[in-house]
């Protein structure tokens, strides 16, 4: 697989870098749109897409080089080559959830509300971004055989991809990406009911995401450790409580009483 989508001499663009802009650039619509349907004042809502894009972007690299630190520390010029892999997804969520946080107590709106418009847009983001990881060749499982591979109709340059250093391995990549396909369908078809109470979007997420990213990263053999224990796991095990937590309370919280376009 060529990681290299153009390559202009001087610089080089790579089909990583275009996965993440186009999964950035999907989220955003999308989120937009939402925000728009809920009134919501388009110049306080660009200005917080950029703050929580920004400290989500730093918050992937930083989770991912604190896991890695002793290779970082010995080639600190790697931090910034991001087109190299290397971005963590709860960093990222992380990142972001702080921005909006500060943003929304700042100019007094709903914390619950926007992360709830703001979630889909997110899982569009995953579902593209995760492509980059495809095209890196990396974010793989274990070895499987390629007939494993063609009993799961899959397209042949995906299985042709997952041909790495002599072996196949699991399209974990695959995998996630068509279950939070299935996930951003389902929020779409719930967030369309007239009454949806706060915090109900967000909830489903957290416990769909912690599900599918326990058992994927089971099968992952790149995973960020601490000790003998996948960082993943340990945080979608958080996820899927916080999550519960969130649906029996959101019940209690009221209605979006935003009047909709």
């Amino acid at each position: 697989m060529n990681r290299v989508a153009l390559d202009l001499g001087i610089v080089k663009i790579y089909w990583y870098s275009i996965m993440i802009f186009l999964g950035v650039l999907s989220g955003f619509l999308l989120t937009s749109m939402e925000a728009k349907r809920k009134k919501i004042d388009k110049n306080i809502f660009d200005n917080l897409v950029f703050y929580a894009v920004l400290c989500g972007f730093i918050g992937a690299r930083l989770y991912y080089v604190l896991f890695n630190l002793e290779y970082y520390l010995a080639s600190p010029i790697e931090i910034i080559k991001v087109w190299n892999g290397g971005m963590a997804i709860h960093g990222g969520i992380i990142g972001a959830t702080i921005a909006i946080y500060f943003y929304t107590k700042k100019n007094r709106l709903s914390f619950l509300e926007l992360l709830d418009i703001a979630v889909p847009g997110l899982l569009i983001g995953q579902i593209i971004g995760r492509w980059g990881n495809f095209f890196n060749g990396e974010a793989h499982g274990g070895v499987i055989s390629r007939m494993f591979l063609e009993k799961l109709h899959l397209p042949k340059f995906i299985i042709d991809g997952m041909y790495i250093n002599g072996a196949y391995y699991h399209p974990t990549f695959f995998y996630e990406s068509i279950l939070n396909l299935v996930c951003l369908l389902l929020l779409l078809l719930i967030r369309r009911k007239k009454n949806i109470h706060l915090g109900l979007i967000l909830g489903i997420y957290c416990i769909w995401y912690g599900i599918i990213r326990f058992f994927i990263e089971g099968l992952r053999t790149d995973s960020l450790m601490l000790g003998s224990l996948k960082m993943a796991q340990i945080i979608s095990i958080v996820l899927i409580i916080f999550g519960i937590i969130l649906i029996i309370t959101s019940f209690k919280k009221p209605f979006y009483n935003r009047e909709e376009k």
